[in-house]
């Protein structure tokens, strides 16, 4: 009989089993609990959470003191530091003095004040001296004429903020002093003013708002994470003020640097809302139904969860690449169909998951070969021969030369039409089409080999270094800010069983975002995508490239391999 029962109850719809312990739990009056708590309790929650707001605003007034007093520093040790006003007010015998300032004295100044405040995006030099502009860093004094800020800067040389017009920057400026010199020079720090009010995003996890003003009470910053319920457009200081009209607990501060004031505030509903009447009472009513809770849950783990546990830890092998699972369930419920469901999805995925692995490779594969067998080498090389030798005939050596590499290059990709080369092999190609570029670029990049010899010999898929030199010169060294000779070096190392290639360049670099996304857009023909997806085939996920790179500064990219014949996908 009980067998009995228990199946059945093992068949209901999951719905229905639900609905049945929730109505058990739902017999024991727990509404009760909030008649008894929500008088004595309230107070005590105000008064706690007005102490909370109060030392959480006065730690964010502090932290936001510390950067205003930060950024001050920043502009007076630019005010008043004497190599700055000399090179803005020296008479220049030649454009390259003027350069060395830029590049002795200015810039390296700007970079470490950059590098050291985050939160500083940009700082200009509005001058009117005899200096000539220098990108975003001097600037004619005309440049600011058209700005908010531009007539109390010159009329005042104590610094001053100015907020944009959208509130997401801010402007510290100053003007540059001079001892009995007729020259105006404005500096204009350009601050992340969003990014540096960001901790104000994260004082408490809901329902708070802060609200930052000026000496003239106008807004400059405000944040709110207020349920839907709330009129943001509502609240100004003048009703934060007034408890009474604005239903919200207010705490205020002034910054010690400028006459700014600081609101923090939380609705007085959602502290009252959080309100427990604690009595003895309460207590025996909670302890009854804490009893009966954890008497139902048990029943509700053996019965639903311990399932549904079991199907989410299988869920979580299958996400990390484990399709040989084992589960199964007795039951014929929604559950148990699930389970059951899933079982036979999870051997159809590993079925196509091992076809699309083999057919990818196949395709790589053939996509090469398809690639390869488009040149006819005999033809190629006997055309570049006869060239070489008109070349060398005619006394054109470059052409010669240039003749020589090609068919190097040629030679070496289409490596007979294998797919596994040598890194030698590779290498030799990859030099060969470096000193073509070279020849094309009219040396005006030089490159550095640094190489292990003892893994010349070792197997590699063909075609792995040169696309990544490729996407060095082209995208790298093309485009070279720093000054002096573009750079491009390629060094080989083992690292324990692996062997990791190193590229690198000192070309314009890219932002972060570019850097995490090389490997993600769509690219086309054999590039680094194609090459990071050939290494995860041959050798697996923890192989493959990884970018690194500085703005403006250059790019590295570390391509690490195994060993072919342990992971046995020679492909002949």
């Amino acid at each position: 009989m009980v067998t009995k029962l228990k199946q059945q109850f093992h068949n209901l719809k999951f719905q229905k089993k639900i609905i049945g312990i929730s109505v058990v739990i739902s017999l024991i009056p727990i509404s009760l609990l909030g008649l008894f708590s929500y008088t004595r309790m309230r107070s005590l929650l105000i008064e706690r959470e007005k102490t909370a707001l109060q030392e959480t605003l006065h730690q964010e007034v502090m932290q936001l003191d510390y950067k205003i007093d930060s950024w001050l520093s920043i502009m007076n040790l630019i005010t008043w530091n004497e190599n700055i006003r000399l090179a803005l007010s020296r008479k220049y015998d030649s454009n390259f003095d003027m350069y060395l300032t830029y590049r002795d004295t200015i810039d390296p100044l700007f970079l470490t004040i950059r590098s050291l405040a985050a939160d500083i995006t940009a700082i200009t030099i509005y001058t009117n001296t005899s200096i000539h502009p220098h990108g975003n860093v001097l600037r004619p004094l005309t440049d600011a004429q058209d700005k908010i800020w531009f007539e109390q800067a010159c009329s005042t040389t104590a610094p001053f903020f100015s907020l944009s017009p959208d509130g997401q920057t801010m402007y510290l400026l100053c003007q540059m002093h001079y001892s009995y010199v007729p020259y105006t020079s404005i500096i204009c720090m350009t601050i992340d003013f969003q990014s540096a009010m960001l901790p104000a995003k994260n004082l408490f996890s809901d329902n708070y708002g802060f609200l930052l003003t000026d000496s003239a009470g106008e807004v400059m910053y405000q944040y709110t994470d207020l349920a839907e319920n709330y009129s943001v457009s509502e609240i100004s200081p003048e009703i934060l003020l007034d408890a009474g009209l604005s239903g919200y607990i207010t705490e205020t501060d002034s910054l010690s640097n400028f006459d700014w004031t600081a609101f923090l505030y939380r609705p007085a509903s959602f502290i009252s809302a959080s309100a427990i009447n604690i009595t003895y009472i309460v207590l025996a009513m909670i302890l009854l139904c804490v009893a009966l809770i954890v008497l139902t849950s048990t029943l509700l783990s053996k019965i639903v969860v311990s399932p549904i546990e079991a199907l989410s830890s299988c869920m979580e092998q299958v996400e990390q690449g484990n399709y040989k699972i084992d589960i199964a369930s007795d039951s014929s419920d929604e559950v148990g169909h699930l389970i059951s469901s899933f079982k036979q999805m999870v051997d159809t995925l590993n079925n196509l998951v091992n076809e699309v692995l083999l057919s990818k490779i196949r395709q790589q594969k053939y996509e090469l070969e398809i690639l390869q067998s488009q040149i006819n080498p005999h033809f190629l090389y006997n055309s570049l021969s006869l060239i070489n030798s008109k070349a060398i005939i005619a006394g054109q050596n470059d052409i010669s030369q240039m003749a020589r590499l090609l068919s190097t290059f040629y030679r070496t990709m289409l490596n007979k039409g294998q797919q596994i080369t040598t890194i030698a092999s590779e290498l030799e190609n990859t030099k060969s089409y470096i000193s073509i570029q070279q020849m094309m670029h009219s040396h005006s990049f030089d490159v550095v080999y640094d190489i292990d010899d003892s893994v010349l010999d070792y197997p590699i898929p063909n075609l792995l270094i040169q696309p990544l030199a490729e996407n060095a010169i082209l995208h790298g060294l093309d485009h070279q800010e720093l000054p002096g000779k573009a750079i491009l070096s390629i060094s080989c190392y083992r690292e324990e069983k692996d062997i990791v290639f190193k590229i690198m360049d000192n070309g314009c670099g890219m932002s972060d975002e570019e850097c995490s996304q090389i490997l993600t857009k769509d690219s086309k023909g054999y590039g680094v995508k194609n090459v990071h997806q050939r290494i995860q085939l041959y050798y697996g996920k923890e192989y493959g490239l990884t970018f690194h790179s500085t703005k403006g500064m250059g790019t590295y990219v570390l391509l690490k391999i195994g060993d072919l014949c342990i992971h046995g996908i020679i492909i002949s």
